[in-house]
């Protein structure tokens, strides 16, 4: 297998956290976005595009410089949605990538074994992606709020980060859904818009995205608990 970067998304708008940036927040002593960074260090990976909020690159050099002086990890500014800022870091990456893992800044919990077993997966069927089975009921629903349909839960999975690709399939993937004006709510869907394969590799319930403050409270509960681990 070759190089293998990862770049993390961390450019969000934090707007249900009342503006306050969720990747500089402190959970259990450090802060949520490093715990993303070290996990990915331990994969290991041979560096790191961390893509930030344009205009706060030297905040987070500032609160990250502890960890930046010894690690290969680069911050570029983002763009105006997720697909721009995951382009932004597709830019940064140096000559010789093989593999990509892109891993949300705001998932701290997210499990070493999970990612080297996603990043194996990718490097058979090109594309990879942590999930879990859905647990509860799911509905469609349209208009006006009335059910449309109970979907199959036996087939519905949640999708997770982080998510692997070849590098040639993500530019590719990328430079359709730019072309065609898609922006997507992860990588995976634009891989998916090729017609190309993706893998769902089983993680864990516990590498939950941090969106709201009831979220970091239970980041915080699991930290403590030890069950993000088992």
């Amino acid at each position: 297998m070759g190089s293998v970067y990862a770049i993390v998304p961390a450019a969000g708008g934090s707007t249900r956290m009342g503006g306050v940036n969720k990747q500089l927040i402190d959970l259990a002593g450090r802060l949520v976005v490093e715990y993303s960074l070290r996990v990915l260090l331990e994969v290991p990976v041979a560096g790191i595009v961390l893509v930030v909020p344009p205009g706060e690159e030297q905040k987070f050099l500032d609160q990250l410089k502890h960890l930046l002086k010894d690690q290969n990890i680069q911050i570029v500014a983002g763009g105006a949605n997720r697909r721009d800022s995951v382009g932004q870091g597709l830019l940064a990456l140096p000559a010789g990538v093989e593999m990509v893992i892109v891993h949300d800044g705001a998932r701290p919990l997210a499990r070493r074994e999970h990612i080297q077993e996603a990043v194996q997966a990718a490097a058979e069927w090109g594309a990879a992606t942590l999930a879990v089975p859905v647990k509860d009921t799911v509905k469609l629903a349209g208009s006006g709020g009335l059910v449309q349909e109970t979907l199959p839960r036996e087939e519905l999975w949640q999708v997770q980060t982080p998510q692997v690709f070849k590098l040639p399939l993500l530019l590719e993937a990328h430079r359709k859904a730019a072309g065609d004006g898609f922006i997507g709510t992860d990588d995976a869907s634009l891989v998916e818009r090729l017609g190309k394969p993706v893998k769902l590799v089983r993680g864990d319930y516990s590498n939950i995205k941090i969106t709201t403050p009831e979220d970091l409270i239970i980041a915080k509960a699991l930290l403590g608990s030890g069950l993000n681990q088992l």
